[in-house]
């Protein structure tokens, strides 16, 4: 793959540029403490990660603050520990605070210079509002699960995905999907029939952490642990083809 092939990028936002983990676990953690569950943040991700994508399954037109509320609540069931209103609004309302992952905003800035940059994200309008004051960068489309009334890896996002390609007059063949989670991303854009690079975020641990295992096929064209390693990939790239022309 020829990263200066490419004229836009999409990207998952939660898990690639935006610390989802560290987000939920911030929550989760105090209230594990709180009800006597003596667990590390990876047992509580762990326990947690199934009960978001059913909330996303079972209920896709929900506001991804309800899902939030929703899996929290399943996930103190599981454990044994029933999870109050408190707690459950204050996972719900938490998207804003989640922290960008250090290097976010500095490799879309780099980014911005040779790509358009599009959100394909299961998160609100809201919620995404307060991330997206987080990685200062004005991205030239937003395309979120409240938008489209579903998550992924349902195809909605990436149907949308198609038309917005259009409104920016950008061949398809001219986009690459960028993203963390083979669960919620990589499986869908094999299906949609996209190259798409992975940022494993997760390379020096073990597990799934907040995302499920996926269950169906998935590819991915490159591989970075960090969007700072991809950035400076694709400016080497862009660089390069510019410099022979």
């Amino acid at each position: 793959m020829n990263l200066a092939d490419y004229d836009a990028l999409s990207f998952d936002c939660y898990g690639t540029l935006i610390d989802w983990e560290a987000g939920i676990a911030a929550v989760l953690a105090p209230w594990a403490e709180q009800v006597g569950l003596e667990m590390t943040d990876e047992e509580l991700l762990l326990a947690y990660a199934e009960n978001e994508a059913r909330a996303e399954r079972e209920n896709p037109t929900a506001l991804y603050s309800t899902v939030l509320a929703d899996a929290f609540r399943w996930t103190g069931e599981k454990l044994g520990k029933p999870v109050d209103d408190e707690w459950a609004a204050k996972l719900g309302s938490s998207v804003p605070q989640w922290p960008a992952f250090p290097d976010s905003t500095e490799a879309l800035a780099s980014l911005a210079r040779d790509y358009k940059l599009i959100i394909l994200s299961n998160v609100d309008r809201e919620g995404f509002a307060g991330s997206n004051a987080r990685l200062g960068v004005d991205f030239d489309a937003v395309i979120t699960a409240e938008d489209v009334k579903a998550y992924k890896p349902a195809p909605n996002h990436f149907e949308a995905l198609d038309g917005t390609l259009a409104d920016l007059g950008i061949p398809r063949d001219r986009l690459l999907h960028v993203a963390q989670s083979l669960f919620h991303d990589h499986v869908p854009a094999k299906r949609h029939g996209l190259p798409s690079v992975w940022i494993n975020r997760r390379f020096d641990r073990p597990g799934w952490g907040a995302t499920p295992e996926p269950s169906e096929d998935y590819t991915y064209a490159l591989e970075f642990p960090t969007m700072q390693d991809f950035a400076a990939a694709a400016r080497e790239a862009k660089t390069s083809t510019t410099a022979r022309l």
